[in-house]
């Protein structure tokens, strides 16, 4: 028998079709699963109430309408909470971008004294629960005199602990080497991380990128105790409150769903705009 012939009758290999039919019809059921609940979110948005309590998981609304998305942008502080949610997010992604890979890079080249503490006492931070510091969060905000203000609400999120570690851990996998030839140029520690290493470090950046704006975006707690005044509502408080029934009474679905979706919307593009980069996780290594 032919190569050809073998490799023919590999490829139609009953059992093997039938498993893989098997994987992908499971595949496909976890993938229609997973996405059914925001479709029923899209949905209901555009439903009326009546509708909404009715038919709460029906895929197509009875009569199509945007009063919901009207209502939250002509009739609620909604407008004011994305504004909020919107500086607060692109302040802190651009912070943590900067910081955490300065901080990871510090941690992985230079050499001084308590480095091993330091990097111990951060991977420790990690693996405290974050409600565990609310109360001294607050108390030090409050102390330093920053409390409901936007800087109050900025400044305790621009460093992370986990985004350290992951630049840290990449700029381990850069070898030294591509630094040495900027060394003997006379280029310093800063100027050789800012214009050599960190564009190679592109994988690890849109990972910082998206785990920042997503963190940020949806973050909740850090904002209760940062700041009360309704100026300063984010999307988070704001969508909170209207789980409560803040502009009416009723289950008001559509409304808060609308809501929903209009937090879902700029998390979701920007994971589909950059998941082939932080999924190739080889881009810019180099080779000794």
């Amino acid at each position: 028998m032919s190569a050809f012939a073998v490799h023919r009758h590999r490829e139609f290999n009953p059992r093997r079709a039938a498993a893989s039919s098997l994987v992908y019809a499971l595949l496909l059921a976890l993938a229609v699963l997973y996405i059914f609940p925001f479709l029923i979110q899209i949905a209901t948005s555009f439903k009326t109430d009546a509708d909404a309590a009715s038919n709460p998981i029906s895929l197509v609304p009875e009569m199509w309408t945007t009063a919901a998305y009207r209502r939250l942008f002509l009739n609620s502080d909604f407008p004011i909470w994305l504004k909020n949610s919107v500086i607060v997010t692109i302040f802190v992604t651009l912070g943590r971008v900067f910081f955490n890979s300065l901080a990871g890079y510090a941690l992985s080249r230079l050499r001084f004294r308590g480095r091993n503490v330091v990097y111990g006492g951060l991977v420790a931070v990690m693996s405290v629960p974050m409600v565990v510091l609310l109360i001294p969060k607050f108390l030090v905000i409050n102390q330093v005199g920053i409390y409901d203000s936007y800087a109050g609400m900025i400044l305790p999120l621009l460093v992370d602990a986990s985004g350290v570690f992951i630049m840290k851990n990449f700029f381990d996998s850069i070898p030294v080497s591509v630094e040495e030839q900027a060394r003997i140029d006379g280029a310093g520690s800063f100027r050789i991380f800012w214009s050599i290493v960190l564009p190679m470090a592109r994988p690890a950046l849109v990972t910082i990128i998206i785990l920042s704006f997503q963190g940020s975006w949806n973050e909740l707690s850090h904002f209760i105790v940062s700041a009360q005044s309704p100026a300063l509502t984010t999307l988070t408080k704001g969508v909170a409150s209207l789980a409560s029934g803040q502009l009416s009474a009723g289950t008001q679905y559509p409304i808060k769903l609308a809501a929903a979706v209009i937090m879902t919307i700029p998390v979701a593009v920007l994971f589909f705009l950059f998941q082939k980069k932080i999924m190739n996780s080889s881009e810019g290594a180099v080779k000794e």
